[in-house]
């Protein structure tokens, strides 16, 4: 079966867009290319990614989609424009003119007002994707996940996926009050999660036992049809190889039927995305 990445990155840093990542991130700082990760693709047997912004600039979008635009294992696009602006409508309709623009993601973890995706600027353009057929991407923190509960409550038609399990705080061992928070945030039937970057959050030396409570709680609460898996890749080679996680992933998997392990593995991003399988 077909199988999908649901996040993965692709940068230049010499474009000048990406002020991330900083020189002290050795490992991923340089340029990543798609030759770079279909090696790695090709060993898990993955066909289609969706490639996701890494900085918060409509520069680096309009980069992603004219790299997606020649690359045929990338099959979704996740952007970014300004939510808070007075140009974010003209700026989603520009770029739902490329066929493989998906959605846009809100870089909130690093913004100190955990409230502000609730903001009145931002609620007017959040109420726009659904019409143009897109979805909202949230990078966040277990600090905002109240919040995600109550703008898919305030925007029942909006698609909603949380990156990176909303980074629980494994290396610390901690669940409370992630686990309940997450439980209440699956009780919205337009919130899905991406099981992705759990390793980069237990950091180094971590193991599937370290990283299960937390992966596991998210396919109890969600359920697999809700789960998708994406390698958050190059990130991830802070912490382990895009082999490591896939194997991880696999053996996070191995309680489940082909059919569950499927929808982590491609029918869930499909769905979501608009990806044909």
């Amino acid at each position: 079966m077909m199988r999908i990445d649901a996040h993965q990155h692709y940068w230049s840093l010499g474009l000048g867009h990406n002020d991330w990542p900083p020189p002290d991130l050795a490992p991923i700082y340089r340029d990543f290319t798609p030759d770079d990760l279909k090696p790695h693709l090709v060993a898990a047997g993955v066909a289609k990614t969706v490639l996701v912004q890494a900085a918060p600039n409509l520069a680096e979008t309009e980069f992603l989609l004219a790299l997606a635009a020649r690359e045929e294992t990338v099959a979704a696009v996740v952007g970014w424009v300004d939510v808070w602006s007075p140009t974010a409508r003209a700026d989603l309709e520009r770029f739902k003119r490329h066929s493989k623009f998906r959605g846009i993601r809100p870089m909130l973890q690093g913004i100190d007002d955990t409230f502000c995706i609730l903001q009145r600027e931002a609620i007017r353009t959040l109420e726009m994707l659904p019409g143009l057929g897109l979805r909202l991407d949230v990078l966040i923190q277990p600090r905002h996940v109240p919040v995600i509960a109550a703008l898919a409550d305030r925007l029942p038609e909006l698609h909603i996926v949380i990156d990176h399990g909303a980074k629980p705080l494994i290396a610390k061992g901690i669940l409370e009050p992630w686990r309940s928070d997450m439980a209440a945030l699956a009780r919205r039937r337009n919130v899905c999660v991406k099981l992705s970057g759990l390793v980069t959050e237990a950091g180094a030396g971590w193991s599937v036992d370290e990283l299960k409570p937390y992966a596991q709680h998210l396919l109890d609460v969600f359920g697999p049809q809700r789960v998708m898996f994406g390698s958050d890749w190059p990130v991830v080679n802070l912490d382990a190889s895009y082999g490591d996680w896939w194997m991880a992933a696999n053996a996070l998997l191995a309680g489940f039927d082909e059919t569950d392990r499927n929808a982590v593995l491609c029918a869930t991003a499909a769905g979501f995305y608009g990806i044909e399988i």
